[in-house]
């Protein structure tokens, strides 16, 4: 399996916020990018839109990788918690399984900063779409 350089993982939207593939299995997803000032909203900190998509991405990708040959995975439910202020620096999510059966997979995803510190969470539920 390919990772950070491969932009297949990426493509459109998730390449263009700096995101990068860091580590894939069918047990865990990294994604890490560094702050730029075009991830701020007007009072200079991480606009909540740029978590949720990490978080859409990384689980997507983790339930790709998870399913496979088996067909395609779709975002169906994310549910993303803001809990720390950020302005720059370097962000990691860390997609884990709670669930994967015959049609359905929930993966939590979790934020940190570069000093370990939870800057925000999510899950995301994602429809199998079988071949």
């Amino acid at each position: 399996m390919q990772l950070a350089s491969d932009a297949s993982w990426l493509g459109g939207f998730a390449e263009r916020t700096g995101f990068a593939v860091t580590a894939a299995s069918p047990e865990e997803v990294v994604l890490e990018w560094d702050v730029r000032p075009e991830h701020h909203q007007p009072y200079g900190i991480v606009h909540g839109g740029v978590y949720c998509s990490a978080i859409e991405t990384a689980a997507s990708i983790a339930g790709a990788v998870w399913f496979g040959e088996r067909g395609q995975v779709v975002g169906v439910n994310n549910n993303t918690d803001f809990l720390r202020a950020v302005t720059d620096g370097h962000l990691s999510a860390r997609a884990t399984p709670l669930h994967r059966g015959r049609s359905q997979q929930l993966w939590q995803v979790a934020i940190t900063d570069d000093q370990g510190r939870l800057v925000a969470r999510g899950q995301v539920r994602l429809q199998n779409l079988s071949r």
